[in-house]
């Protein structure tokens, strides 16, 4: 008995322990799959839509809804992630919790950023406008030769395109599209304050930031100038600290990706057949591709690669620059080179740029900083490109002359044949790329300097200077086989080589005055009220000249270079010295923001601008911005 009952206290113990088990699994599933209500708000303690709720680790979670609240289903013990655009992320463990209410802070390294704007800058946060910004981190991320192509792809609303291949194509920038029909739809491109006609010489390496003004609220302090978008530059500057030096280079490779498929041999002679039946000439066909019925005698006839010939080449990229930068609490310094030598897939076709750039800033006085900007810039570009972009006649379009041209030696057809569409149709592309020859060498020098005085505490007056100059030397070499040679010169001098060498000078002065007043002193330093005002006047001079010359009937045997070094040996055929009337706008301009405890934002934009392209009377437009259109409601709104 005693052993009996001995057994039945072990298996009742053995019983219980089994129900303990299986109750605290029971237990632990229900709370791996509790569900937990999170609720989100900010500092003030208002709701957070659309704050992100993530499982760490997982992709299991969502956004809050309309009271800020998210219910998750968490199946392990894995912490959740709380996040939000502009606040600081947290991580929260929320095992055993029905409900738990999380504090996201504002992300003042974020919001409290400042971004250039016309004629100043403000925090990220007190931006009424559209404006979007990228650093120098992304600019150089991706080496590119034209500072235009650094724009690519990285903002929305801004399209940068490429007219073609070639090293110094024309870049094209709308910023939300074109805005007029018949006008130019290119942006204002402002470099350090300065307003430049293209920022395509300046070295991607020197630049700081690029900031794109998007919308009307942005631009107005530019008035009409602004009316297709601002591009703001700023270059990099000089830190204090030890001297720093940086060197970058890198080497590249490039060779043409793909071929067009084209016709082979005897395709092409069928084609040439069915085109000289329609035209009415059997007899031409015959001429130069023999007779119909011998169409066999192309299916091994040796064929020339086009393609390969006048873009098949190996082409190089090698570009390298040098910084160095530094300085102390009053004398900061930043100096760089920049070199690129860019040599093209396409015969003849190569690009060289140097840029120098020398940036100073000086503290004489803890009220008074002196500025000081100096750029330099020198371009060559040898070859017209693939496409001659200053030809609008097809015939020009080298191009196509790879694909079309017949693809094997074909006796007697030549550019002087007598059907002039035919001729066309029959140019060599290699022959073409030296006929549409192109050399040209730009020269940029920029400088600018500012005063910056406050005159008493948060009232600061600046003004600044600038300079710029511009020289451009182009010459173009058109042969025998170009359109212009066929058309233009006449009596002896059609058919023989001609060239036209232009020359293109452009200055400009502006000097800027501002005055900008912080009223955070007349508020109180624990006001919600926070108001600044920015009056100024501008003056912008500029002159242009250009000076074209154009001779034809040069000697058959003279190549492009032969024409460009020994001009006297043509025939004048033009010259005109055109001095374009001085461009100068004078302006006033004024800008007020005001914002309520950082929630209610509101900008009042106005200026003035008198222009001497228009007749006395009619000299000045009036453009502002009305202060609705800057007003921002809070985030919960």
């Amino acid at each position: 008995m005693i052993i009996k009952l001995t057994n039945l206290i072990r298996t009742s113990c053995i019983a219980r322990r089994m129900v303990l088990a299986a109750a605290l699994v029971l237990g632990a599933a229900f709370n791996a799959s509790a569900q937990t209500k999170v609720t989100v708000v900010d500092a003030l303690g208002e709701a957070v839509i659309g704050a992100s709720v993530i499982e760490k680790g997982t992709r299991n979670g969502g956004v809050t809804d309309l009271d800020g609240n998210y219910t998750i289903t968490v199946k392990s013990k894995n912490p959740i992630v709380v996040s939000y655009i502009g606040m600081k992320p947290q991580t929260v463990n929320i095992s055993g919790k029905s409900a738990v209410t999380v504090k996201l802070e504002d992300d003042n390294t974020t919001l409290d950023e400042l971004v250039v704007i016309g004629y100043g800058s403000v925090k990220k946060k007190d931006i009424t406008g559209s404006v979007a910004t990228i650093s120098s981190d992304a600019i150089t991320a991706v080496p590119v030769a034209n500072a235009s192509e650094a724009l690519t792809g990285k903002m929305a609303g801004v399209q940068v395109t490429t007219t073609e291949g070639s090293p110094d194509a024309d870049v094209t920038i709308r910023v939300r599209g074109g805005g007029s029909i018949t006008q130019s739809n290119e942006p204002l491109y402002i470099v350090d304050g300065f307003p430049v006609e293209s920022i395509s010489d300046i070295a991607p390496s020197d630049i700081e930031d690029i900031t794109v003004l998007k919308d009307a609220s942005s631009t107005a302090i530019y008035g009409s100038r602004g009316a297709n978008g601002v591009i703001l530059v700023t270059t990099k500057g000089g830190k204090e600290g030890k001297t720093s030096v940086n060197y970058n280079v890198y080497y590249s490779w490039k060779k043409m990706a793909k071929k067009y498929n084209v016709l082979s041999p005897r395709d092409f002679a069928s084609w040439q057949y069915e085109l000289w039946q329609i035209k009415n000439s059997p007899e031409k066909y015959s001429k130069f591709f023999g007779n119909f019925e011998d169409l066999d005698m192309y299916d091994n006839v040796p064929t020339n690669d086009w393609q390969d010939q006048a873009y098949g080449r190996v082409g190089h990229t090698f570009n390298h620059n040098i910084s160095i930068t530094g300085g102390v609490e009053k004398m900061k310094y930043a100096f760089s080179y920049a070199h690129i030598d860019d040599k093209a897939i396409m015969q003849s076709s190569n690009f060289k740029r140097d840029n120098l750039s020398l940036k100073l800033n000086h503290k004489p006085h803890k009220k008074v900083s002196l500025d000081f900007t100096t750029r330099f810039s020198r371009t060559t570009i040898e070859g017209g490109g693939a496409n001659e972009q200053s030809s609008s006649y097809n015939t020009d379009k080298r191009l196509r002359l790879a694909v079309q041209y017949v693809p094997f030696p074909v006796s007697g057809l030549t550019g002087d044949d007598e059907d002039t569409d035919a001729a066309n149709n029959y140019i060599s592309p290699l022959t073409s790329i030296t006929d549409n020859d192109k050399r040209q060498e730009r020269m940029q020098l920029n400088m600018g300097g500012a005063f910056t005085w406050e005159i008493f505490k948060n009232f600061k007056f600046k003004t600044e200077v600038g300079y710029d100059y511009y020289r451009a030397d182009n010459k173009t070499y058109f042969g025998p086989s170009t359109y212009y040679i066929q058309n233009v010169p006449k009596g002896e001098d059609q058919g023989l080589p001609a060239i036209t060498l232009t020359k293109q000078y452009r200055s400009k002065i502006r000097n800027t005055n501002t005055l900008n007043y912080d009223f955070k002193d007349v508020f109180g330093k624990d006001s919600k009220h926070h108001l600044n005002a920015l009056v100024g006047e501008e003056y912008v001079q500029q002159k242009n000249e250009l000076l074209t010359n154009t001779a034809h009937g040069f000697p058959l045997t003279f190549t492009a270079e032969d024409c460009w070094n020994l001009t006297t040996q043509g025939t004048p055929f033009e010259i005109t010295d055109f001095f374009y009337p001085d461009d100068n706008l004078l302006s006033w301009f004024g800008r007020v923001n005001y914002d309520f405890d950082s929630k209610y934002l509101l900008s009042v934009t106005f200026r003035a601008d008198g222009s001497s392209k228009f007749s006395k009377g009619n000299r000045w437009g009036y453009f502002h911005r009305p202060p609705w259109h800057g007003a921002s409601l809070p985030r919960s709104s």
